[in-house]
């Protein structure tokens, strides 16, 4: 039954490995769903994870939870994808690219063959590339395609600003936009630090070329390599954005967030899929946000956008 007329509030999660399981735990303890079903080829993990979420129950949100197949997509609110292979250290997320958009080319063919008719969700690597596969293969309208995009690089932004200037990170208004890899880019134009521009907060002439600002940016950029030297995978923080993105769904909330949606005129730019500012509610992607960015921002965003154009159509 199509988003937005389901009451069912159904979630299947397709990939329970440490992001998937990640995320499955958010939103048991967020109490955001009403059913739950983790889909895996590895039916025992599969089953494991259920059980052990199950376990959990008496000290969380009542919530149906149980591992099945694909055919439990057929009348499902949101699948979320999170399957695929991991990123290795010393390799990029454009460096997954061939060998995820094969595995998710099959995955996303058998759950149209059930019948879905609800919203993607794609979190798996290189998310943004992979949306356009999941758009281009499922055959849906744009905006029920959504990938995990910049939201995680977003929340890394805020945090380290809010670090630095020893403010609330939910009082830091910041977005990360374009590729979630090496070419994304800080909108530095409209950081704000409860509302007052960071210019000005911080009394800084120059914000982009600040040495402090480099670093913060840089950490938000390199951060994924710097956790996966040191344990491996990254997955709590991108497990409670997705739970966070699908609160937003659920709930109908007309939130702003940063998600990958397809491009068609936005920013310049067409045909592709990037994280950028958009209103997310029941439906999907209502709108996307143009923000007013400077020559410097411009340039970086189009240059982001045609290094993912460029894999993509070969992909494709």
């Amino acid at each position: 039954m199509p988003i937005g007329i389901s009451k069912s509030r159904k979630v299947v999660v397709v990939g329970t490995g440490f992001v998937g399981s990640s995320y499955a735990y958010s939103l048991v303890n967020q109490g955001i769903a009403n059913e739950l079903v983790l889909v895996d080829l590895n039916k025992e993990k599969a089953e494991g994870e259920a059980r052990d979420l199950n376990h959990g129950m008496p000290f969380g949100f009542p919530m149906r939870i149980r591992s099945g197949g694909y055919e439990e997509c057929s009348d499902a609110d949101l699948v979320v994808i999170t399957a695929g292979a991991n990123q290795a250290p010393g390799e990029t997320r454009l460096d997954l690219v061939s060998k995820n958009a094969k595995i998710f080319k099959t995955i996303v063919t058998s759950i149209m063959e059930t019948g879905f008719q609800g919203i993607f969700v794609v979190a798996t690597n290189p998310v943004d590339i992979l949306s356009h596969v999941t758009l281009s293969v499922s055959g849906l309208p744009k905006e029920r395609v959504i990938g995990s995009g910049t939201i995680l690089d977003t929340a890394r932004f805020r945090y380290l600003l809010s670090e630095h200037f020893q403010v609330d990170s939910r009082n830091v208004h910041a977005y990360i936009i374009g590729e979630h890899g090496d070419s994304e880019l800080a909108v530095w134009s409209h950081v704000q630090i409860g509302g007052v521009p960071l210019k000005r907060y911080a009394k800084l002439d120059n914000v982009e070329e600040n040495k402090d600002m480099q670093l913060i940016f840089e950490n938000v950029r390199d951060a994924a390599y710097h956790i996966i030297e040191r344990k491996g995978a990254t997955y709590y923080g991108i497990g409670m954005g997705l739970a966070r993105l699908t609160k937003a769904i659920l709930d109908n909330e007309n939130s702003i967030i940063t998600v990958s949606t397809l491009l068609e005129g936005e920013y310049g730019l067409d045909n592709v899929f990037l994280g950028v500012p958009a209103v997310v509610n029941q439906y999907g992607v209502r709108e996307i946000l143009e923000l007013e960015l400077n020559p410097q921002e411009q340039a970086k965003l189009e240059k982001s956008g045609k290094i993912l154009k460029e894999l993509t159509e070969k992909v494709l």
